[in-house]
Formats: C-alpha cells, sequence, structure tokens
C-alpha cells in the first residue's frame, strides 16, 4: 500500500512541474486495438470497390480519412452487401468522419471508389 501511495504522489508531483508520465502497458494496448487501430489503408484508383469488408467489434460505426496524396478531399459512401446500394455520400479530408452509423459486428460491405478527386491522387484509412 505504502509503494502505491509513494508512486501516486510521485505522479502527482511529476505531472504538477510539467513531465509526461508514460501510460501503463495495459493502456498502450487498449490503444493499438482500439477502432482506428484496426484501420486499413487504401489507394484512391488502384481498385473500383475498397473492400469488401466485414465490420468488427472494434467499432460501433465505419469511419474514413485521407492519410496522402495531392487531393484536398474526396467522397466516400459505404455499400452493404444486402442492400445493394450506397447509403449517403460523405465528403472526406484530413480528420476522421464517419461514413456509415451504428452497423452491426459482422455486416458485409464496400466503398465505392468511382467518385472523382478534387485532386489526383488520395491515400484513405478505413476503420471498422
Amino acid at each position: 500500500m505504502t509503494d502505491r501511495l509513494s508512486r501516486a504522489a510521485l505522479v502527482a508531483v511529476l505531472a504538477v512541474l510539467g513531465f509526461v508520465v508514460p501510460a501503463p502497458a495495459a493502456v498502450a494496448a487498449t490503444a493499438a486495438t482500439s477502432c482506428y487501430g484496426g484501420a486499413v489503408t487504401v489507394h484512391y484508383g488502384e481498385v473500383r470497390d475498397f473492400g469488401p469488408y466485414v465490420t468488427t467489434s472494434r467499432c460501433t460505426d465505419i469511419n474514413m480519412r485521407m492519410t496522402g496524396g495531392d487531393a484536398d478531399f474526396g467522397w466516400a459512401c459505404v455499400q452493404f452487401a444486402r442492400a445493394g446500394g450506397c447509403n449517403y455520400w460523405t465528403k472526406i479530408g484530413r480528420s476522421w468522419t464517419t461514413i456509415a452509423t451504428d452497423v452491426l459486428n459482422g455486416t458485409k460491405f464496400t466503398v465505392p471508389n468511382g467518385v472523382d478527386l478534387e485532386g489526383s491522387s488520395a491515400t484513405f484509412q478505413i476503420a471498422f
């Protein structure tokens, strides 16, 4: 018990002084398996549709962001295998953007790649 109090007091003093205290290994492991930690990287123009993918328990939504290329933004929708058509078109920039919400685990989907970019190249990440 005394060791825990000593560590807690030391961490508090260091935090007050502005030092960064690394997170415990358990917290770092959790972050690695988070929604964004399982993202896949895709390149615009390499395929007609990104996927197919199957949603996981890491995310309740399907998220996407642009990570490279000279485009300012792109457009994305989610095409669910059961529905056949796109849900709705969403503008995708450099920040994570939700392209489908409240998606059940085990749902098969693709992200069509048929819309022109506002630029000539782009790399995206999709988290699901």
